[in-house]
């Protein structure tokens, strides 16, 4: 059997970012809430060395329930010790206190769906260093589904969203050529053969999204290319050609080493974008709904982050 996390760990991940985020919303402790029903009893007070995410933010919006076009859901990372840690949103503009999951010595990646289309999480797939994929959700076995192998061949591989408009989330995959392949998924964690979306995204650095950027309801993605650029690809909802020309963002983003999106960080109803800076901080781009200008300006949640090294979602 393939290495991947251990026991129940994939089912428990989607459950504790499932609990952060529910606390974020009903105005709860995120930390406290998470560790219920999951882990009742063993889940590890975080050491003092913990990176902590701290929000800037004046005040609180009102708490927005996730959508299917603007997800809500857990920013989830790995330290160098490979414990895997769960972040929620802390119903301010910034991220909880984090909550452990458990140790993934053998996890390379990770990425939550929503194949229900309600905003929340209710699966995820996981690829270990052998390239193997499992998809974790409450109607597969503790030690998850297997979908298949081979998946080292790529160097970049995690879910935007629904792409095609069928059921269930999609996968994106760069193979080391540059070439980039959609896998559509059937809602149940198996995906059909891959399609090639193009060629020459071996020019971006940085490939993230989760979720609708420009308020048409399509998942979109941004990419970085190697002089810093962010650039903008609007989804299509079309199998055959996902997304649009794109569109320039602005300069300046090879300041940081690691761009993700959560989905909506904010609870606004819209999609926002987290960027991490080699030094450990963390900073949130909130996503306006306006394709000509994605972003607002930066706002930092959080410092120390340089510990993991994984940070997905």
């Amino acid at each position: 059997m393939a290495n991947f996390s251990g026991r129940k760990t994939g089912k428990a991940l989607s459950r504790l970012a499932v609990a952060a985020i529910a606390a974020a919303l009903v105005g709860v402790s995120a930390g406290a809430a998470s560790a219920d029903g999951v882990y009742p009893g063993h889940t590890p007070a975080a050491p003092k060395h913990a990176p902590k995410a701290r929000n800037f933010a004046a005040a609180a919006p009102a708490a927005t329930p996730g959508n299917a076009a603007n997800p809500i859901f857990a920013l989830f990372a790995v330290d160098n010790a490979n414990a895997g840690w769960v972040y929620g949103p802390n119903g301010t503009g910034g991220l909880s206190a984090r909550s452990f999951v458990a140790s993934f010595p053998y996890l390379a990646n990770d990425t939550f769906v929503d194949d229900n289309a309600d905003g929340e999480i209710d699966g995820e797939w996981q690829w270990n260093g052998a390239g193997d994929m499992r998809y974790f959700s409450e109607s597969t076995p503790d030690t998850g589904k297997p979908i298949g192998g081979g998946w080292n061949i790529y160097d970049k591989v995690f879910s935007p969203g629904n792409l095609a408009g069928a059921q269930g989330y999609d996968i994106i995959a760069r193979d080391k050529a540059g070439v980039l392949w959609l896998y559509l998924g059937y809602g149940n964690g198996t995906v059909a053969s891959r399609i090639k979306v193009g060629a020459g995204w071996d020019a971006y650095t940085q490939i993230a999204g989760k979720g609708d950027l420009d308020g048409d309801g399509k998942a979109d993605i941004v990419a970085r290319d190697k002089a810093g650029v962010l650039w903008f690809y609007k989804g299509t909802g079309s199998y055959s050609a996902p997304f649009a020309g794109r569109t320039r963002i602005g300069s300046g983003w090879n300041a940081y080493n690691t761009l993700v999106s959560t989905g909506d960080v904010d609870l606004d109803g819209k999609t926002d974008l987290i960027a991490r800076e080699p030094n450990g901080n963390l900073w949130l781009y909130k996503g306006t709904g306006n394709a000509a200008a994605p972003y607002q300006s930066r706002v930092k949640i959080g410092y120390g982050y340089d510990a993991y090294r994984l940070m997905t979602s």
